[in-house]
């Protein structure tokens, strides 16, 4: 039988960014955020980060590296700096990624993403 949308987002979602924080997800967002949980799982990791597509993973992680940095959004931005990792990025294409994005979305956010993505980068080093 193959994998629902549902369950191939959950098992994708678990392999960038870690069966830990998925489960502390899904127990932080209570009874409310549940379904929210479920409409993250489902639509983002199991429609767009499952695509058989010519992107890879890795490349999805260079993606969302710039979208999300643009955007501002710090704790995304350092969850998937982590992801990345995970994906086999290296701390030198991370730092082009976060170069290109400031170029295009300007240096307050580049400052931002080199911020953070050091600090992931720095404490990667000592877990691996």
């Amino acid at each position: 039988m193959s994998e629902s949308r549902f369950e191939k987002g959950l098992r994708i979602r678990k392999q960038v960014v870690g069966e830990e924080y998925v489960d502390r997800s899904y127990a932080n967002a209570g009874e409310f955020g549940k379904d929210f949980q479920d409409i993250i799982t489902e639509f983002c990791w199991g429609t767009s980060w499952s695509r058989e597509g010519a992107l890879s993973l890795r490349d999805r992680s260079l993606l969302n590296l710039a979208i999300i940095g643009t955007l501002g959004r710090s704790d995304e931005f350092r969850l998937h700096v982590r992801g990345a990792l995970r994906n086999g990025v290296s701390p030198e294409e991370i730092k082009d990624t976060l170069i290109h994005l400031s170029v295009y979305a300007g240096i307050p956010a580049g400052l931002e993403g080199f911020r953070i993505a050091g600090d992931v980068i720095a404490d990667w080093g000592k877990e691996t």
